[in-house]
């Protein structure tokens, strides 16, 4: 394998798999399944999974054609996933003919979205049904990517297994984390015109809010403004995109957020904005675990160059796509009145430690000021 080669078949397929056929010919060492590994390997423990199973992949082709970037293949721009996963049957079919394990990490689909919440932006005039973009019945079109599973040169400072260090033949590491999912409205070759504009957000998976709409945090209402954005950009001629990364609670998980939950409304003075973070930083040692440095990756093999709009507040997020040589033109906070009144703590609090604001920055007697519902101010 010669990763970072200008073609597929320079740089060779990944080989992950224990297969019989592919044993000897493996050259990375990992998770294909990236944070689902632990459920392959109970169903082949009960018996409901062969272990040399091989995946039929006729027509799992990518129902949208991604097209090689240049980004794929330039120095430092993509370090860790593969650009040419989602293409392993158009570009490896004999190896896969030789019955050699090569699994796609990413795949691309198309998909009607249906959301409450588009229907009532459909009633309010925010959204028009168009029958492109928007169906007669308030379906959202899009084309899907899901990305499995990072994939990282195994020389990479992150990879810290044995394993390649003392097997050079062990090229690339497959870490068994989660995944991103990219939501595209409209023409997704749209995305690398600069004659088009482009609307973005890049969100963070937020479990309690996305799904069941708890209203501690402004993670679904943020969402759903995107959600709206990018495709009343794509009813405008641009096109927009959703980034979706598997990083619960700032990548803490879910059982430190909701501990951190507990602290927050438990402590002397209730739960305020001048302690929000002072409280994740007592459960967990940090305010927030994410590393956002390879998180463009995903843009770059998109082909992204410019985002006319980015439909976030994050600093951290911002640094790292405008590090990465992608121009943002306009930054867009959540409008005030999509914000849940519980998540005013979370919001200030991130406002005051550097995120985009439109407003004043909070001081330190605002952020005091600040404060979310009490638990015996909801009726269990």
């Amino acid at each position: 394998m010669t990763w970072g080669a200008k073609t597929p078949q320079e740089r060779g397929p990944i080989v992950a798999s224990r297969h019989p056929d592919s044993f000897g010919k493996r050259n990375a060492i990992g998770a294909g399944g990236g944070s689902y590994c632990i459920y392959h390997a109970l169903a082949v423990a009960i018996g409901d999974l062969k272990p040399n199973h091989l995946p039929d992949l006729s027509l799992t082709e990518p129902a949208y054609n991604i097209t090689p970037q240049a980004t794929w293949t330039a120095p430092g721009k993509i370090v860790s996933m593969d650009p040419w996963g989602h293409a392993v049957v158009e570009h490896f079919s004999e190896q896969l003919q030789q019955g050699i394990d090569v699994r796609p990490t990413i795949a691309v689909t198309k998909a009607h979205m249906k959301l409450a919440e588009i229907d009532e932006a459909i009633g309010k005039g925010i959204l028009q049904r168009d029958g492109d973009v928007v169906t007669e019945n308030g379906e959202l079109k899009v084309v899907k990517v899901a990305c499995r599973a990072r994939v990282v040169p195994a020389r990479t400072p992150v990879a810290c297994i044995p394993e390649l260090i003392t097997r050079p033949d062990l090229k690339v590491f497959l870490p068994p984390i989660g995944g991103l999912t990219v939501y595209i409205f409209g023409n997704p070759e749209h995305i690398t015109d600069p004659a088009k504009r482009l609307t973005m957000r890049v969100h963070d998976e937020c479990n309690g809010s996305d799904v069941f709409g708890s209203d501690i945090c402004t993670c679904k209402p943020y969402l759903i403004y995107a959600i709206e954005e990018c495709a009343r950009e794509a009813q405008n001629g641009g096109v927009g995109v959703v980034v979706y990364f598997r990083k619960e609670g700032r990548a803490l998980g879910e059982v430190t957020k909701y501990l951190v939950y507990n602290a927050r409304k438990r402590q002397e003075g209730g739960d305020t904005a001048a302690n929000y973070f002072k409280r994740t930083e007592f459960v967990a040692g940090v305010k927030d675990m994410r590393f956002q440095a390879l998180m463009p990756d995903i843009l770059q093999w998109l082909g992204v160059t410019r985002i006319d709009r980015f439909i976030s507040m994050s600093n951290m997020k911002y640094n790292a796509i405008v590090g990465s040589g992608i121009e943002i033109v306009e930054r867009v906070s959540i409008p005030e009145d999509r914000m849940p009144g519980d998540a005013k703590v979370e919001i200030e609090a991130k406002i005051a430690d550097g995120y985009f604001t439109t407003g004043a920055v909070p001081t330190a007697d605002d952020l005091q000021a600040v404060k979310g519902r009490n638990w015996d101010e909801i009726v269990h």
